[in-house]
């Protein structure tokens, strides 16, 4: 005996339509996304694949001054985002949010071994060992100044140790993470520290 084959549901190929609140949520998602976009730098949007719409409504968004004008903007840029491909445009905040992130770290850093260099006399030769081609004798004359400045009373600090100091140690501390070189500004006393 032949079998019949059995007929398939008839919903089995039934296209359901998501929930309101589906819609909802992709919407808010949409605006956040949105404003996260007004926020970044024009040089960053500028090569962000987008639909000219959506780029004229960032850019009028940029030049409305009224609180209440800006969140209708808002809003209005969230509509234009239904229209644009989410993932370039998520990439490009994402892209930013980690460089703020790194930059951040990097001053962290930085301040570390600022502190270090002054409190701690051992900080020094870490830092020879770490960094040799930097200029040993000008970051010496800079803790030392950064010391007496930390040594003398509240109302006759000034900072300016501190700042050059760290002005000192946050370039090399960028080209050791790769980040963007940095105006080197040792290259006139370099020939001082063979004497080292």
């Amino acid at each position: 005996m032949r079998q019949r084959p059995e007929p398939e549901p008839a919903d089995a190929y039934v296209f359901e339509k998501p929930s309101k609140t589906k819609l909802k949520a992709q919407a808010h998602e949409l605006q956040a996304l949105g404003e996260a976009l007004v926020a970044l730098p024009r040089s960053r949007l500028k090569d962000v694949p987008m639909p000219d719409g959506l780029r004229d409504a960032i850019d009028q968004y940029r030049k409305t001054k009224s609180f209440e004008g800006q969140r209708r903007q808002l809003q209005f840029i969230g509509k234009q985002m239904r229209f644009a491909d989410a993932a370039p445009l998520q990439a490009a905040v994402d892209a930013f949010k980690l460089g703020s992130a790194k930059d951040t770290l990097a001053l962290h850093e930085a301040e570390r071994w600022r502190d270090e260099l002054v409190t701690n006399d051992d900080a020094l030769t870490r830092w020879a060992a770490e960094f040799p081609g930097s200029d040993l004798q000008r970051l010496r004359s800079l803790v030392r100044a950064a010391r007496k400045d930390a040594a003398a009373a509240p109302e006759q600090r000034n900072g300016r140790g501190y700042r050059e100091l760290f002005q000192f140690v946050k370039p090399w501390l960028a080209d050791a993470a790769g980040q963007p070189a940095h105006a080197d500004d040792t290259d006139d006393d370099t020939d001082d520290d063979d004497d080292d």
